[in-house]
């Protein structure tokens, strides 16, 4: 007789990883990144049109029912989140006094208190898991200032106090969280930017060009990796040295 005992289930390969804003420009090159190295990956949005490969979840990080149900939807799909990259974001720029309520508001619950709610959902699985890497978008303009962006540089530079809070409190439990800043990139937020006001920038980065999506990405992969276990607390500033480290 032969044995027809059905062989167990296969696990599944990769990684649970889940990138917010993962639609477009930076959070789309990380998203497709992570799915290159055969991770399972879901991509918050709020209107469609994740990567290819990828789990499209629809989720507004302002709204903290919207977040807990993102990470149900998630977690049913690819299991406990494993890998976080906070990379959802917006920006209102406009001088200082002319700034209004709203202005503030939005781009600080958005980019910093919605950050706030990823992470305090994703930890409770990776606490459990005793494992997980956690990594944030934050700007060099969170390092140097920019005029007319006092919300948006606020609310990138609160992503640093953040994560070096949270590696101090998760580091035990085998919880890495770092910071990645990115300067002027080729995204279409940058695009809209005239001829002269992109020759203007490209004077101030010392390697006189913008990054592309892709070398973003390449950093927070690299994070996220076997190479960098023993990193945590860092800010990684992939800016040209236009910010020199700040």
């Amino acid at each position: 007789m032969t044995d027809e005992t059905p062989a167990p289930p296969e696990a599944p390969s990769g990684r649970s990883v889940l990138v917010t804003g993962g639609n477009r420009g930076i959070g789309r090159a990380i998203a497709e990144a992570f799915v290159a190295q055969g991770d399972r990956v879901a991509v918050t949005t709020r209107n469609g049109g994740a990567p290819d490969g990828t789990l499209d979840v629809r989720c507004d990080v302002t709204d903290p029912e919207a977040v807990e149900a993102a990470f149900r939807t998630v977690e049913e799909a690819h299991g406990p989140v494993e890998v976080l990259v906070a990379n959802a974001g917006i920006t209102h720029d406009t001088l200082l006094l002319r700034m209004s309520e709203e202005d503030w508001s939005s781009v600080i619950d958005t980019n910093l208190t919605g950050t706030f709610r990823l992470v305090k959902r994703a930890s409770k699985g990776m606490l459990r898991l005793k494992r997980g890497r956690i990594v944030l978008i934050s700007s060099v303009v969170g390092m140097l200032g920019s005029p007319g962006q006092v919300n948006y540089a606020a609310s990138k530079a609160g992503l640093v106090g953040m994560a070096r809070s949270m590696a101090r409190e998760l580091g035990s439990r085998g919880i890495t969280t770092n910071v990645v800043a990115p300067g002027y990139v080729e995204t279409d937020m940058t695009g809209v930017l005239t001829d002269e006001q992109r020759a203007a920038i490209k004077q101030q980065v010392p390697l006189g060009r913008y990054a592309s999506p892709q070398e973003v990405a390449g950093a927070v992969t690299w994070l996220a990796g076997d190479h960098a276990a023993y990193v945590t607390g860092a800010v990684i500033p992939v800016d040209g040295g236009l910010g020199m480290g700040h």
